[in-house]
């Protein structure tokens, strides 16, 4: 692909304080810093799912709910010149949390989008792959090419979200791409090693196993930690 990446960013966003903790010389702010220096050609989609809204899903390091979360994110990087280009809102059965949140981001002047949950996503590939799956879902046209994907926490619908616009920019013609840019697991430590399985084990609610990637084994003949939904 030559004309957009859609990059999934896992892990916080504006202020990482576990993983600098863990991690020798990385500094809480540094997805920030990357942003600023890649602002020209970035744009920045917040997903946020509306399941996790409605349950009042808390994110523990600071004790705030999934909403709250989204909103504090949008207002830091607003303080550092950066702007969300949209926010979307995933996995939506109208859920009444899911439209408040919509309306107070849409009273703020920041545009939203609802991708709806998709049956038998993501096993079931005939119906996922095709214009009643991903391509039912609305395609955000963005023009500059690089587009950062981020989240409250984990299973918000970010790659589901980055696998529709795929879908659609393929269809109109555009060569996009997707990767991911994961803080944890850490890729070159083994999964047993202590920080892999500490990662393990916050992500619990969400069944991760820290494994070797096999298709980048078999590919590249490299070891490599990875996790069992990607």
């Amino acid at each position: 692909f030559d004309e957009k990446l859609y990059l999934e960013f896992g892990g916080k966003i504006c202020h990482d304080s576990h993983a600098a903790r863990v991690l020798p010389g990385y500094e809480p702010d540094t997805k920030v810093k990357m942003f600023q220096k890649l602002k020209k050609n970035l744009e920045i989609i917040y997903c946020v799912s509306a399941k996790d809204l409605q349950k009042g899903k808390v994110r523990y390091d600071l004790a705030l709910t999934y909403d709250q979360q989204t909103l504090k994110d949008i207002s830091e990087l607003h303080e550092k010149n950066i702007d969300i280009f949209a926010v979307v809102i995933t996995r939506f059965g109208g859920e009444r949390a899911a439209k408040q949140l919509k309306q107070r981001l849409e009273n703020l002047g920041i545009r939203v989008y609802l991708q709806t949950e998709m049956s038998g996503y993501p096993k079931n590939i005939d119906f996922v792959v095709s214009d009643r799956g991903f391509g039912a879902q609305p395609h955000l046209e963005i023009k500059k090419p690089l587009i950062v994907v981020a989240s409250p926490g984990g299973g918000s619908g970010k790659m589901s979200f980055c696998l529709s616009q795929l879908y659609h920019d393929r269809k109109k013609g555009i060569n996009s791409g997707f990767a991911k840019f994961e803080t944890f697991p850490i890729w070159n430590l083994p999964p047993e090693h202590p920080v892999n399985v500490a990662y393990e084990a916050a992500t619990a609610d969400l069944g991760d196993k820290v494994i070797v990637d096999p298709y980048h084994l078999k590919a590249c003949g490299v070891t490599a930690a990875s996790y069992n939904r990607d």
